[in-house]
């Protein structure tokens, strides 16, 4: 496994103690604050940390496979789902928190079960669709909102609102694209690698 598929098996593993920093801070969680009472008023910060790092292991993961030519079907099926995964974490976790209304996590996750049938299918048909730039542009923007719904910010509520809805128009954007550029897949198995 060379290092790309290595930092996003890294990103899937970060989402585990993500979660757990996420919901410790919850009412519920009364175990969690009992062991780790003493960082309880900077959880948010701690999971914040972790989701920074889990993201920036997109970025690096990228770069890395490009430049010394280790792109892999298995980073190209796998980066994306890790992104998936994190992220969709990351929004189920704000609800529990009441920072996002459901309607836009609902959106934000049925886009990405859409976009994993089409790649189901495609895969079928020995098809690999890697990620365009409108679902790159897509995932930055998710990663952004996350990270400003988690700092919980009052002077940046705002900004925090602006970003969701940049989030939500560039969901759906990326999804009509996705759609239109790989329509094939579902006719005759044959479409855009």
């Amino acid at each position: 496994m060379n290092l790309p598929n290595k930092l996003t098996v890294f990103r899937v593993i970060l989402i585990v103690p993500f979660v757990l920093l996420m919901l410790g801070g919850c009412n519920e969680w009364h175990w969690f604050s009992a062991l780790f009472g003493g960082i309880m008023e900077y959880i948010d910060y701690i999971a914040l940390a972790v989701f920074i790092i889990a993201s920036l292991t997109d970025l690096l993961d990228g770069k890395i496979a490009r430049k010394y030519n280790l792109v892999t079907n298995f980073g190209k099926f796998m980066d994306p789902l890790a992104d998936k995964l994190l992220v969709c974490s990351a929004l189920i976790c704000l609800i529990e928190m009441d920072r996002i209304p459901a309607w836009v996590v609902i959106i934000i996750i049925s886009r990405e079960f859409i976009i994993s049938g089409f790649r189901l299918i495609a895969s079928d048909n020995d098809i690999v669709i890697a990620a365009s730039y409108w679902g790159k542009f897509k995932t930055v923007f998710q990663m952004i909102m996350v990270c400003l719904m988690i700092a919980d910010i009052e002077v940046l509520s705002v900004l925090t609102q602006i970003v969701m809805w940049a989030a939500v128009v560039l969901t759906v954007v990326s999804l009509i694209d996705y759609i239109a550029k790989n329509r094939d897949v579902i006719k005759d198995g044959s479409g855009v690698k």
